[in-house]
């Protein structure tokens, strides 16, 4: 049989259990607080990263900020460059405008002058037209003076001291042939063996010369009542043109220039005349 309980052994119980649950308490206590500061620490521990975390984002938040600020005032200064261009745009079209409207004034008043003064050019034209027309109506009458009282006269002489003796000087002679072929010739020295056609121009030019020289090539065509005889060419000219007379004189022929009151062989002594 088990020995009954009495009080002082239930009392004791009481105290043993009481005391085993004050310590298990103390020793709950002590490990909540301990877990309380674990806690607490790492609370602190990530309201601490939490912090730099903000702290980070607050940073990159002020840069975001700033460049955005800086982007903003780059944009004002674009927009401000812009306007000034604008309205130095503006300014360059106003005075463009007035300096087109002014430059167009003064045109017109060029035009008007310019008109004026074709107005009174062509009256002034029209006056010298017809003072060149009466001179070379009285230059007409001069060159037929000049063939016939200076040129004429003048080739026996001339062309006899070059050792071609002179029979007769026909003056304007005329040619025909079959097919409406004509040839004219100013001036025909004439001797027994030799014959001088002599081509004269008021103004004498390389063209008139290398004309004169193609017709002496076709002369006996024109001329058969000479075909036994020597073919000369002379070219006479009342003016004649700068280097016309050394162009002549390589093709062969006598040159005939004016001196004063008198015409003259130009052609040196030693010059040998081409025979056509």
């Amino acid at each position: 049989m088990s020995t009954p309980l009495t009080l002082e052994d239930i009392w004791k119980l009481f105290q043993e259990t009481n005391h085993l649950f004050q310590k298990s308490q103390s020793d709950w206590e002590r490990r909540f607080q301990e877990n309380e500061r674990l806690l607490r620490m790492e609370r602190e521990e990530r309201e601490k990263e939490r912090i730099e975390r903000e702290k980070e984002r607050f940073e990159r938040e002020k840069e975001r900020i700033e460049r955005e600020k800086e982007r903003i005032e780059r944009e004002k200064a674009r927009e401000k460059a812009r306007e000034k261009e604008r309205i130095e745009r503006a300014e360059a079209e106003r005075i463009f405008k007035e300096e087109r409207a002014e430059a167009d004034r003064r045109f017109q008043e060029e035009q008007a002058k310019a008109r004026a003064e074709a107005d009174r050019h062509f009256q002034e034209t029209e006056r010298v037209v017809k003072d060149v027309s009466r001179q070379i109506g009285r230059l007409g009458g001069r060159w037929g003076e000049f063939v016939e009282g200076m040129v004429a006269p003048a080739c026996e002489t001339m062309f006899a001291e070059r050792g071609i003796p002179v029979h007769k000087v026909h003056p304007r002679t005329k040619a025909k042939l079959p097919g409406n072929r004509h040839m004219e010739i100013d001036l025909l020295v004439i001797n027994t063996t030799a014959v001088v056609a002599v081509e004269v121009k008021s103004d004498l030019k390389i063209e008139d010369v290398r004309w004169h020289a193609d017709k002496l090539s076709e002369f006996k065509e024109f001329y058969p009542e000479y075909a036994d005889r020597q073919i000369m060419g002379a070219v006479a000219g009342i003016v004649m043109g700068e280097g016309v007379d050394r162009f002549a004189m390589n093709l062969g022929l006598f040159v005939i220039v004016q001196s004063g009151e008198n015409v003259r062989l130009a052609n040196d002594l030693s010059f040998v005349p081409r025979i056509w």
